[in-house]
């Protein structure tokens, strides 16, 4: 076995010259296929093991919340849901970010059900060509964050023990969106309203399509679109496995944190977090860092998303040459303004524990009407800032 490894350690040597020579992007996606090959050759158990842990962790954890979500957004898009949301919701939401009003329903979306459904229904506004492909590429970075579910129930409850904890992550995970939004420049040459695309919606109203016809075809996308997010949740489920049982990548991480530089829980948090993002905040949530720590770590890559949703994005907007570098520089970015964000919050004059308890105590702050309170501020936050920008 050890003669084997010997072999195979060789080997990656010798493409990594090759690789490091000629420079080829090729030859590095086959050198790492090639070794992940040879590791579910050598270790199929733990490989269907891996692979049935990512699929229980799909189909108990992320179709119950999505396919209905999915299926219900699907049947707004074909009874004209973009135009009645762009008139109720449409000023509210989109004007202060520069958005056109039919971005609406994209933003709620994005904000009650998380990464991906947000870039999901920017390419069918794009493909029903009620956008076009600057404000397309303007809402991947606005509409590509958490759910609440996630940042409060996972996160928040779950992993750090707090639900105050998660509320505070998701505000600041709202915010670094509308920040995003505020900063990302615009060209002049868009037309914000864009009233003659909006009659593209508003024929569907006029059009009363067959209830039968659209629930039909309502399920038939959700099951693609929920199919092809599982896939990336399973086979990034088996490559994280797959690092974390790597003793090469332990290895690795305990070399770099000997210096002293930084900690080794941080250091594999953020890593694996940066490929996957629940993995990471699990790691960094069961280490001992500080509580401060944890949350400020969490909050950056609640913002970032991690490669598999970037991954899960690509697979909607790759078809309409988005660039995906803009994108992931963004979210980092957005990554960075969440951790501020979430930092000015830490810093406030009084103590987290006394916030914590005065808001578990306080009958007023339930978790539903916390929930509640969270919404109507995200929702004026831009009017407020719009307003202040108006006056400067």
């Amino acid at each position: 076995m050890k003669v084997l490894l010997f072999i195979v350690l060789a080997l990656i040597a010798f493409l990594i010259y090759l690789l490091l020579r000629k420079s080829s992007k090729n030859l590095l996606f086959t050198t790492i296929f090639s070794i992940l090959i040879i590791y579910i050759i050598l270790n199929p158990k733990s490989c269907i093991s891996f692979t049935i842990s990512g699929a229980k962790l799909f189909f108990y954890s992320v179709f119950p919340s999505l396919f209905p979500f999915l299926v219900i957004v699907n049947l707004i898009f074909a009874f004209g849901g973009i135009e009645i949301y762009s008139k109720i919701l449409g000023k509210i939401l989109c004007t202060p970010l520069r958005l056109p009003k039919e971005c609406s329903v994209v933003i709620l979306a994005s904000l009650f059900c998380g990464y991906p459904l947000g870039s999901r229904y920017a390419c069918e506004l794009y493909e029903r060509k009620v956008i076009n492909k600057v404000i397309l590429e303007r809402l991947l970075n606005i509409a590509t964050n958490g759910s609440p579910l996630f940042i409060i129930g996972t996160v928040g409850t779950a992993m750090l023990n707090s639900t105050f904890l998660g509320y505070i992550l998701l505000i600041s995970n709202a915010l670094s969106c509308i920040i995003i939004g505020l900063i990302l420049p615009t060209k002049k040459t868009v037309n914000y309203s864009l009233s003659g695309n909006s009659s593209v919606a508003a024929t569907q109203i006029k059009e009363n399509p067959n209830f039968g016809v659209a629930l039909k075809n309502a399920l038939e996308d959700a099951t693609k679109t929920c199919l092809s997010i599982g896939s990336f949740v399973v086979i990034f489920s088996v490559i994280i496995s797959i690092i974390k049982s790597s003793g090469i990548y332990h290895t690795a991480i305990n070399t770099l944190c000997s210096t002293g530089i930084i900690d080794h829980s941080i250091l594999d948090g953020l890593f694996l977090g940066f490929i996957e993002i629940t993995n990471g905040c699990s790691i960094v949530a069961t280490s001992n860092l500080s509580l401060n720590v944890k949350i400020l770590i969490c909050s950056f890559l609640i913002g970032f998303s991690g490669l598999s949703i970037t991954f899960q994005v690509y697979s909607f907007v790759y078809k309409y040459k988005v660039s995906m570098k803009k994108y992931l520089s963004l979210k980092v970015v957005q990554g960075i303004i969440c951790t501020l964000i979430t930092l000015l919050f830490l810093k406030l004059p009084f103590s987290l524990i006394e916030q914590e308890t005065f808001f578990m105590n306080n009958s007023m702050l339930s978790s539903k009407t916390g929930f509640l309170a969270i919404l109507i501020f995200i929702f004026l936050l831009p009017v407020i800032l719009k307003k202040v920008r108006d006056c400067f």
